[in-house]
This record gives structure tokens, sequence and C-alpha cells, in this order.
């Protein structure tokens, strides 16, 4: 009996001998696995398509001017604040004037709308008289004072894309050329000798 004691005292001291030897661990260091790697392994790029980039840009900035809009219907329209999300949103158009904002300020005040969500938003292109139009149709729908819905509407916007000078880079400022247009009708004139 002391024979298998002292062999379970030998074996337990054995184990934990064994478990308190530090092993050699082969990692790779942070500073080895930088300078070895590249960022194709490392780091993985996403890309989208630049449909898609143009589609999610477009969403962002007719939900931000229509959430201006109806900041800017809710205020007295002659205080500063006011004046200011009036100028910002006069930067969202490339050439804004006095009758950019009448047709989306009419509807919103008419259906006293306080709140906009925009919904199911394409983008494409037209070409009318040799000319390109890049153009948005998306559905809004209004909330009222209580975040009721009014209903939801479709609308249309045209847009462009002004490069800007970079050296290394290409980018683009956004801007809304109309906003809550209508469609250009085509010309059905035919042709043909008239008298």
């Amino acid at each position: 009996m002391k024979a298998i004691n002292k062999l379970w005292i030998l074996v337990i001291l054995t184990g934990l001998l064994v478990s308190c030897v530090k092993k050699e661990d082969h990692t790779i260091s942070d500073l080895d696995k930088l300078r070895n790697s590249s960022n194709k392994k490392s780091y993985p790029a996403v890309q989208m398509d630049s449909i898609r980039v143009i589609n999610d840009i477009t969403t962002q900035k007719v939900q931000q001017l229509l959430e201006l809009s109806t900041l800017y219907l809710s205020g007295n329209r002659n205080t500063e604040i006011d004046t200011t999300i009036y100028s910002q949103m006069q930067g969202y158009f490339q050439k804004p004037d006095s009758l950019t904002f009448k047709p989306l300020f009419k509807e919103l005040e008419s259906l006293k709308v306080k709140k906009v969500k925009v919904n199911n938003l394409t983008v494409y292109k037209d070409v009318q008289n040799k000319d390109t139009l890049d153009l948005a149709k998306f559905n809004v729908e209004y909330f009222d004072n209580r975040n009721k819905s009014i209903g939801t509407f479709e609308k249309n916007a045209q847009y462009t894309l002004v490069s800007k000078d970079m050296k290394l880079k290409k980018e683009f400022k956004f801007y809304f050329v109309n906003f809550y247009h209508e469609p250009l009708k085509k010309d059905t004139t035919s042709v043909g000798v008239t008298r």
C-alpha cells in the first residue's frame, strides 16, 4: 500500500512538473506579420459597383433634404437657425433659386408633414434631346405629428455629379438639379410635312 501511495504521489508530482514547464510557442509576432504581409492578404477590399454607391448616396441626400425641409417648416422661418437650415438646404442644389423649394414646401405644408421616410430609391439615366439625365425615382412616406402615416407617394429627382479636381483621387460633389419634378415627357410631335 505504501508503494502504491508513493507511486501516486510521484505521478502527481511529475504531472505538476510537466504542466509547469513552459512550452515554446511558435507563433509569429505582430511585427513579423506586418513585415511579411500585404494589403491584399491582410485587409480584404470591399468593392461596390458604382450604381449601388450612387443609389446609397442619393438615398441619403434625399432623406437629409426632406428632414431639413420638415425642420425648416416647423420653425418660424425668420430666426437665425431657420436661415441656417435654409442655406444648408440650398447647398444640396447646384443652382438654387427662389422657386427651388416651392413644390416641396407646398406639398409638405398642405399635408402637415412632420416626419418623412424614403423607400425604394432607384437611380437611372434618361436620354432626352441628346442629353443624358441622371434621375432618381423613390417612394416617400409622410408622417404627421403623432407619427401616424399620412401616405406613401412616388417622387422623382434629377441630380448631377460634378467632378472635383483632385490629383490622385476621383471625387465628385453631389447636387440636385430638380427635386420633386415630374419626369420630362417625350415630344410626341411626329416629323412630317406641315402646312
